[in-house]
């Protein structure tokens, strides 16, 4: 039996977190593993999704991995035999982003009952958007001035918005464990990029 060099309980828990997920272990936990390159992991998340698409039952994984100096996604998705595989395959992505290239991280809550709302408790629903550039939207309308009997021409209006990862989880699909996960992986790589932002600031 090789031993394997000591690892941070983070990294262990990532790695029993891929097991639990139960989504092709081997592959997923391979590919994450050469993402993060040794580097000590500061948090991290797995996300299963299964998706039904005409008779068929599709699964993904989304894992998020956040070390000290970088953000990492992995994608892993299974199909089914088609015209370019005569069996069913898994196609697995992994992306590396510096910390300081985030530029924004959105977390919108979805709360039942608001009025009786206590500190502290959790929300039916959490997605979590991250931003780091790879993918914009950019949303347009005509835009029109104060004056509703105006027909002049003012062009158009919109905003740009940066949306490369977008992942929602809710307590009745995934579990309070996911939106209690999702919520602490969210303050831990908003915490990084404000440590970032602030030592760049400083330079």
């Amino acid at each position: 039996m090789v031993l394997m060099a000591k690892t941070s309980t983070a990294t262990q828990g990532l790695r029993a977190a891929i097991e639990r997920s139960g989504y092709y272990p081997a592959l997923v936990a391979e590919a994450v593993d050469a993402s993060v390159s040794g580097e000590p992991v500061v948090a991290y998340l797995v996300n299963q999704e299964t998706t039904f698409d005409a008779n068929e039952v599709r699964r993904h994984v989304t894992v998020l991995v956040l070390t000290r100096t970088r953000f990492l996604v992995s994608h892993t998705d299974e199909q089914g035999a088609d015209d370019s595989s005569p069996t069913p395959y898994a196609t697995t992505s992994t992306e590396s982003v510096k910390i300081g290239r985030i530029s924004s991280v959105v977390v919108s809550r979805v709360v039942a009952n608001p009025e009786s709302y206590t500190p502290g408790a959790l929300p039916r629903e959490v997605v979590l958007t991250i931003g780091w550039g790879a993918v914009s939207r950019i949303d347009l309308e005509p835009a029109a001035c104060g004056d509703p009997s105006c027909e002049a021409d003012h062009g158009y209006t919109g905003s740009s918005t940066a949306d490369d990862l977008s992942l929602r989880v809710s307590e009745a699909a995934d579990g309070p464990d996911a939106v209690r996960e999702t919520l602490a992986f969210a303050e831990a790589l908003s915490a990084a990029t404000a440590a970032t932002a602030a030592t760049s600031a400083h330079h």
